[in-house]
């Protein structure tokens, strides 16, 4: 969503009486890519972009894709070949190992239903919606690229696709989408022809709730929004407050342990740390907010310490099940030998991005299989006359927007 915020904020930014803008979206994947399926670039016809598609290599070719979109105010479909790595006409050796489906659309301010406009919907919910994005589509004049379906977490539909049955077929795969949270590509066999969909899971991001501001929960605030999450700083002194000590969080929250469920609305994205460094403050919070079943919660300090904080609960006549036990991580942070409020911050960062992403933390060296999740069947291969191998000079720095 981080990324998805910052294109919104920047194509706001646009003065469309002196510039044009495209899009281009990651829409389908087969083997392997620096980014994954979803990954997108705002671009003007200026030659400046903000966001990626790969690791640097194809945004020179979609930026003149993009100059081609816009003149013709025609989305189109472009493929990249990244599979061999010797392959000379690539200019240099990506490494990549995948081929690349990129939607590239020209947008239109005054559509209220263009690319950007959904996507704002979507960012400003905070809660799981789902975009259903029609990037090819063969033998209907009615289905084109570019059609898209929005359903929100509430089930309300901003829909622009034309026709029933489709609209039928990727409704029932949204359904296992919304259940899974993972994002699909889908070739639909229709009467006229077939159309292929991006159905994509937009998640919120993750919030980090950080109780205790004291000088090392700083790194932890600022490190927490440098990765997109929404950062909120709770205490119940003040002083420990300050607004320009943590200038990136979204929400300062000043609070008593017993109020936080009042002030702070907790969900299924949540990671709470406590770290103030004291023991009745932090076994308060624990206590107060074990009953709104917060995914996960990090205790800073050492094992005993939270050890202690086990055995008061059970003193105090409560029980927690299994699943209560698990979210509990104590001590807080991945074993990576940090010492500074910095190297500690990080430790705590990549725990809780391992929690929420259902990995175990380890070194991808180690790791058996694939990185990432991906597809290895024939169904996902493009046709060979469909790709497009672009020369790929090394690219220059993001200008940014």
């Amino acid at each position: 969503m981080h990324e998805i915020q910052r294109i919104v904020e920047a194509y706001d930014r646009i003065d469309f009486t002196q510039k044009k803008a495209a899009l281009a979206t990651v829409v389908k994947l087969y083997g392997s890519s620096y980014r994954r399926p979803g990954a997108r670039m705002l671009m003007t016809d200026d030659g400046r972009w903000i966001g990626a598609i790969s690791g640097g290599c194809l945004e020179g070719d979609a930026l003149r894709k993009a100059r081609k979109a816009i003149m013709s105010g025609k989305a189109s479909l472009v493929t990249y070949d990244t599979m061999d790595d010797e392959n000379n006409s690539l200019g240099i050796a990506l490494g990549c190992n995948g081929i690349i489906d990129v939607l590239i659309e020209p947008l239109d301010p005054e559509n209220e239903h263009n690319p950007i406009a959904l996507l704002r919907n979507a960012v400003n919910d905070h809660q799981l919606s789902i975009i259903a994005t029609v990037y090819k589509a063969n033998g209907s004049e009615d289905v084109k690229i570019g059609d898209r379906l929005l359903v929100d977490y509430t089930g309300k539909e901003i829909n622009t696709l034309k026709g029933k049955n489709l609209y039928n077929l990727i409704t029932a795969d949204i359904e296992k989408v919304v259940e899974e949270g993972k994002s699909v590509s889908k070739v639909y066999e229709m009467l006229w022809g077939e159309a292929e969909v991006f159905i994509e899971a937009l998640i919120p991001s993750i919030q980090l709730v950080i109780f205790g501001g004291g000088y090392d929960a700083a790194p932890l605030a600022q490190f927490g929004s440098s990765v997109g999450w929404n950062v909120v700083v709770t205490d119940n002194c003040i002083a420990h407050l300050a607004p320009k000590r943590f200038p990136t969080a979204k929400d300062i929250v000043a609070s008593e342990p017993s109020g936080l469920l009042q002030k702070i609305k907790f969900n299924s994205l949540t990671a709470v740390v406590l770290m103030s460094h004291d023991y009745h403050k932090d076994f308060a919070v624990l206590k107060t907010i074990l009953p709104a079943q917060v995914p996960y919660i990090g205790i800073l300090g050492p094992k005993k310490r939270g050890d202690k904080m086990m055995e008061q609960l059970q003193e105090e006549g409560i029980e927690l099940n299994a699943q209560q036990l698990a979210t509990i991580h104590n001590p807080v942070g991945l074993d990576i030998g940090a010492e500074t409020p910095e190297e500690i911050a990080i430790s705590i960062i990549a725990e809780i991005q391992a929690k929420f992403a259902n990995r175990k933390g380890g070194m991808l060296k180690s790791r058996q299989g694939f990185i990432h999740e991906r597809r290895e069947d024939g169904d996902n291969m493009p046709e060979s006359n469909s790709i497009k191998t672009v020369s790929c000079p090394i690219t220059p720095a993001n200008p940014g927007l």
